[in-house]
């Protein structure tokens, strides 16, 4: 990509907007599972989106900001330019920008309150703190090894747990296990991020799981991720056997990107990382059809 680009260009590669079907694919299932038990909410659902985007842009800005301030990255970066490391957006500009957005998860946060109680503004908070928490802080938790952790929570089991809470009024143990059926899916984009800029963060001092514990660790780690995520939604698929061959088409593209992780290096990483994407999405679609039509 050119050095100089537009700043609306700039502005929507700071975005990563192919990241955000993975705020997008949690709210979907939460809300696919209050049409299955009948308690659709509609506004409820369309703010939780709300907030799950500007949430993950933030982050996003966040990390571009955070990242450079850090030195993380690094001229030899593998991954997709970084519009302050890039010269594209000043540090000043993407830090305002990541609070503007922080600022609209807030109000789009607030609104909520006319569907659930008081309590959704522990959730809101932990969410804000955490955007920022993951890359910012004298314990960033991308640097030491709880960026993993961050992602099965906040990409899992709080978006979806809370957008059927909003509408339901209430959890379900089946709303908790396809919680953690996502989030557990969804943490191999994290994994095979890692697993790309491996060299690149263990020179720079950023601990991920994939610089504690060694590259074999994360292909067998990503394995394991995508059978608990099937495990964990297991009951649903085999009580709708109908629906087995979406379950085979997932598991199929599932083992492909698995086998090119262990088989791909470098920018050709890339490709598995969009595949790795386009898994989540897959898994929350098919299991959101699921839901609605049974």
């Amino acid at each position: 990509m050119p050095s100089k680009i537009t700043p609306l260009r700039a502005w929507l590669e700071a975005a990563r907007p192919k990241t955000l079907p993975a705020s997008f694919s949690p709210v979907l299932l939460g809300t696919a599972l209050a049409v299955h038990n009948g308690v659709f909410r509609p506004v409820a659902a369309l703010l939780c989106l709300m907030v799950g985007l500007s949430a993950q842009i933030a982050s996003n800005f966040a990390n571009d900001y955070f990242d450079y301030k850090k030195g993380a990255d690094r001229a030899d970066r593998l991954g997709p330019a970084r519009a302050v490391a890039s010269g594209w957006i000043t540090p000043q500009a993407m830090l305002l920008a990541t609070v503007k957005m922080l600022a609209v998860t807030c109000l789009c946060g607030l609104c909520l309150l006319f569907f659930a109680g008081w309590e959704i503004i522990g959730v809101g908070v932990a969410v804000v703190l955490f955007a920022l928490a993951y890359s910012a802080g004298p314990f960033p938790l991308a640097y030491n090894g709880w960026g993993d952790v961050c992602v099965l929570l906040f990409y899992g089991v709080v978006p979806v747990c809370f957008t059927y809470y909003v509408q339901a009024g209430a959890f379900t143990p089946q709303v908790f296990w396809l919680s953690l059926a996502l989030g557990f899916l969804s943490i191999d984009i994290l994994v095979v991020n890692n697993y790309r800029d491996y060299e690149q963060d263990k020179a720079s001092g950023k601990r991920t799981t994939v610089v504690i514990f060694g590259k074999k660790f994360a292909t067998g780690f990503y394995l394991f991720n995508g059978m608990a995520a099937l495990a964990c939604a297991l009951p649903l698929w085999v009580r709708y056997p109908s629906w087995s061959p979406f379950l085979f088409v997932f598991a199929g593209l599932f083992l492909v990107s698995w086998r090119e992780l262990k088989n791909k290096a470098g920018k050709d990483l890339n490709r598995v990382l969009a595949h790795t994407a386009r898994n989540v999405f897959l898994y929350a679609l098919f299991l959101s059809g699921l839901l609605i039509f049974n």
